[in-house]
């Protein structure tokens, strides 16, 4: 039995997975909401307008949610989980509160990769045993930079600049 040809896994994103309140994890009005955002590029540094990331968090005391609901947003209950779509600049904004954790798990798909990359939106403040694992000319690549009003990450696909991407057992 051969195996079955690989395909990539877009661009399809625009209209079948985005849905509404996606990108926002807690309301735009709650007390502890911060915007993190950025671009995602690819290795020649232009804009990827199709991708779309999902993030996994920890709240704003550590704790990881243990409640459903993301797909269907009620206004107030922190999941924890949250999906963005980019703009036609290769822009992406979630609303969610910062957590205690050090990091944020983010998963990347976009055109031309045969499977979702993952990695981690790091705290600029943020310690870490694995974080001090990566060479110290990639780390930055991890680390997301403090604004006004929340946390900035840009994600490089490929070439100069490319963001680290994390590999897990059993995960092709």
């Amino acid at each position: 039995m051969s195996a079955t040809p690989g395909q990539t896994v877009g661009p399809f994103f625009g209209y079948a997975l985005p849905y509404a309140g996606g990108p926002d994890l807690v309301p735009p009005g709650h007390p502890n909401a911060i915007r993190l955002h950025g671009y995602v590029r690819d290795g020649a540094g232009a804009p990827v307008p199709d991708a779309l990331l999902e993030i996994w968090q920890a709240d704003g005391s550590g704790n990881v949610p243990r409640v459903g609901g993301s797909l269907r947003r009620d206004g107030h209950t922190f999941t924890g989980w949250g999906r963005a779509a980019t703009d036609n600049t290769g822009h992406y904004t979630f609303t969610t509160v910062e957590p205690a954790a050090p990091f944020i798990a983010l998963t990347v798909f976009a055109r031309g990769l045969m499977n979702r990359l993952f990695t981690r939106i790091y705290l600029p403040e943020a310690v870490d045993p694995f974080l001090l694992s990566v060479p110290a000319d990639r780390r930055g690549t991890l680390v997301a930079s403090r604004e006004a009003n929340g946390l900035r990450f840009d994600v490089v696909l490929q070439g100069d600049g490319e963001t680290v991407f994390l590999a897990y057992p059993g995960q092709s």
